[in-house]
């Protein structure tokens, strides 16, 4: 069910100037945009994102629920979208109440093909679900050639099957993670609306640069994710601020703390289908206008707040 989006909005930014928060963010932003990119945008023109990796190493920061939501919520709007669950803990196929009788693991290290590993758990939604055995992949990928494009190598036959593809990825940088980034061709970055979580973006930013020169990918932050935002506490408001400087146009609109998406887990339900009428699910709805590249108006942003220059993203 398609949920209509209306963004919440900030306050406008203090008077005060930039506080501990902005400075952490700051730090990893030296240089201006470079020459033909538009500010807030990084290098280059931002692409439309089709393999999509919900990452940020810290935990606690909402990418499972950020990663069921996007992908029923590309569903419901009529697309087929298969999603990957890298996270040996398993909660993707709780939250949807799909069984984990055959696993990423098995693609991985036991050569079962993606179509017979797949489920389909809604309408034009298909799971790739794992558990605690994936965590036993990592030796398997350790001794591989090109051990960091296994996923890609294994998903190479199916991923144009589907519209999108959304990769639940765990809060670490483990070989599996460097696999789903290998695939992605974007990033969405969900950020905790506190102190400790923009610390954690300085590390993704580093991450990816890392993947692009290193592993010599194409590989873009797509997108940073404010989450668990409360407009009342000072330090989201903080937060939020600051990753609207530093991001402009890639620092999407914040989704809301609010105990219904707290819920739907327990009820193996997306937040559409669970309270399609609660701020959760038009929050997530505006975060699908965004990826499908829908004209959103970015009420949360005041007027005064520009982009202050780039993130080298």
């Amino acid at each position: 069910m398609a949920v209509s989006a209306t963004p919440v909005r900030a306050p406008a930014p203090s008077q005060a100037g930039p506080g501990a928060a902005s400075r952490v963010v700051a730090h990893t932003a030296k240089r201006p945009a470079p020459r033909g990119s538009r500010r807030g945008d990084g290098p280059g023109q931002r692409r439309a994102p089709k393999r999509i990796a919900v990452f940020n190493h810290k935990g606690g920061t909402g990418k499972t629920t950020t990663s069921v939501s996007l992908a029923a919520g590309l569903a419901d709007r009529g697309h087929r979208v298969l999603l990957v669950d890298t996270d040996s803990q398993g909660n993707v196929a709780v939250s949807l109440g799909a069984s984990c009788e055959r696993t990423l693991y098995h693609v991985l290290v036991m050569g079962l093909r993606v179509d017979d590993a797949v489920q389909q758990v809604r309408p034009g939604l298909e799971l790739l679900p794992s558990n605690e055995t994936l965590a036993a992949a990592e030796l398997y990928l350790a001794g591989r050639q090109n051990r960091d494009r296994v996923f890609s190598q294994r998903m190479a036959s199916v991923a144009a099957n589907y519209d999108y593809v959304v990769v639940d990825c765990s809060p670490s940088l483990s070989l599996m993670n460097q696999n789903a980034l290998c695939f992605a061709d974007s990033v969405l970055v969900p950020v905790a609306c506190d102190y400790l979580s923009l610390v954690g973006v300085r590390q993704v930013i580093k991450t990816v640069k890392n993947v692009n020169t290193l592993l010599r990918h194409r590989l873009q932050i797509w997108g940073v994710l404010p989450t668990f935002y409360d407009g009342r506490a000072k330090i989201c408001n903080e937060a939020l601020e600051t990753l609207q400087n530093h991001f402009g146009d890639r620092c999407l609109s914040p989704i809301r703390a609010t105990t219904k998406l707290k819920e739907a887990p327990a009820q193996a339900r997306s937040i559409f289908e669970h309270a399609p009428g609660a701020h959760g699910a038009t929050d997530y709805a505006a975060l699908v206008d965004a990826v499908l590249g829908v004209e959103v108006e970015r009420a949360h942003r005041s007027p005064e707040s520009e982009p202050a220059r780039a993130m080298g993203t």
